[in-house]
């Protein structure tokens, strides 16, 4: 398939973005005065593979298409506060730097994003804080706004983890900044509630849909609940520049996957239940993991698995996703694991309808 093949087709109109007032700007029940929202309470779209059905629940809905024995599988990734400004030496020029994952501790040098990248040389300082007390030196230019920094700091490194995160902020989209209170707050909604490693860009959203309330009427219905680990970065993110999807590449990101996480989806899949992948980082990360018939095995490494159709999926037979935006890599492989020609009718449903696309925004779940 060709990448002008993801426009997505409303009454003989394509889409290659989505119209403003369809994207969500904050949560759907998202309460300005209590600063709370109910995560399950978004618009669900469910999708039966089979049949070509398509039905409108709330995502709290979502419970009543498992049973006893099924397995769901999030990703615990935890987003870090990964956006810093700083100050250029001398010229005192404001500066946006974008961590993106951090090189080598010993020599605390990190893989960044910075903006403008045109004012920023190899040899420049940089000097973040209220007082400037934490400094990094440019060593690398690698692409257009990629560099590499190495922090001057004496302390331990968990001492200058800390220093350096409080000094940062959420990486909220921009499409969604324009509503934030505090960093405080902003963090917290941004961040899925089983969250546990440190280390993602941006969170992998399908699982901002899960309450507390939600994962306890799972678990007393007896839908087991695996974790693996897969550090959300920016490379989903990146628009495609070729027409052929075969010489896509996608930036690697590091997984891990645990025994304990193996033997519940195995045993799921034994036995004959359902196995259901929360968000498209979940689903690539067992099709990394995948072994001899369809059973994933532990993982410590790293993935830049691309996945569009045509493919055969070996784990999941279900799969909980936003809805994402036309011509991203989300959205093929959506329309990998749940067909294009339905997926794409799905699409064009959601937005002549009432739903809403983005980080924030409702959700869709693709079963038999």
């Amino acid at each position: 398939m060709k990448l002008s093949d993801f426009k997505i087709k409303v009454d003989n109109k394509f889409y290659s973005k989505i119209p403003e007032e369809k994207i969500a700007k904050y949560p759907r029940t998202y309460d300005p005065e209590s600063k709370l929202y109910n995560r399950d309470e978004a618009k669900l779209m469910v999708v039966h593979k089979k049949t070509g059905e398509i039905e409108h629940k709330l995502f709290k809905d979502i419970i009543n298409y498992f049973d006893e024995g099924d397995t769901f599988i999030f990703n615990d990734t935890k987003v870090f506060p990964a956006r810093l400004y700083g100050n250029k030496e001398k010229t005192g020029a404001r500066i946006e730097v974008f961590l993106l994952r951090e090189l080598n501790e010993d020599l605390k040098l990190w893989d960044v994003l910075v903006d403008p990248a045109r004012k920023i040389r190899i040899g420049n300082k940089l000097y973040f804080g209220p007082d400037e007390s934490l400094v990094a030196e440019v060593i690398d230019n690698t692409t257009s706004r990629g560099r590499t920094l190495r922090f001057l700091y004496d302390g331990d490194h968990d001492e200058f983890k800390e220093k350096l995160y409080s000094y940062g902020e959420a990486p909220i989209p921009d499409d969604v900044r324009s509503v934030r209170e505090t960093e405080e707050e902003d963090h917290e909604r941004f961040q899925n509630i089983f969250a546990r490693h440190e280390g993602a860009v941006t969170v992998p959203v399908a699982g901002l849909h899960f309450s507390r309330e939600l994962m306890k009427r799972m678990e007393i219905k007896g839908i087991e609940q695996a974790f693996i680990t897969l550090h959300a970065g920016l490379g989903n993110f990146r628009s495609i520049d070729v027409e052929d999807l075969s010489k896509h590449k996608t930036d690697s990101e590091q997984m891990f996957v645990t025994k304990e996480a193996c033997d519940l989806v195995n045993n799921s899949k034994e036995k004959g239940h359902k196995v259901c992948a929360v968000g498209t980082t979940t689903l690539r990360a067992i099709e990394t993991a995948v072994g001899p018939g369809g059973f994933i095995k532990e993982f410590d490494g790293w993935t830049n698995k691309f996945i569009f159709p045509p493919y055969d999926f070996t784990v999941a037979d279900s799969l909980v996703v936003n809805f994402q935006m036309p011509l991203s890599t989300m959205i093929m492989l959506v329309t990998a694991f749940g067909g294009y020609d339905l997926v794409m009718k799905a699409y064009a449903e959601a937005i002549k309808g009432d739903y809403l696309f983005g980080t924030y925004g409702d959700a869709m779940l693709i079963t038999d």
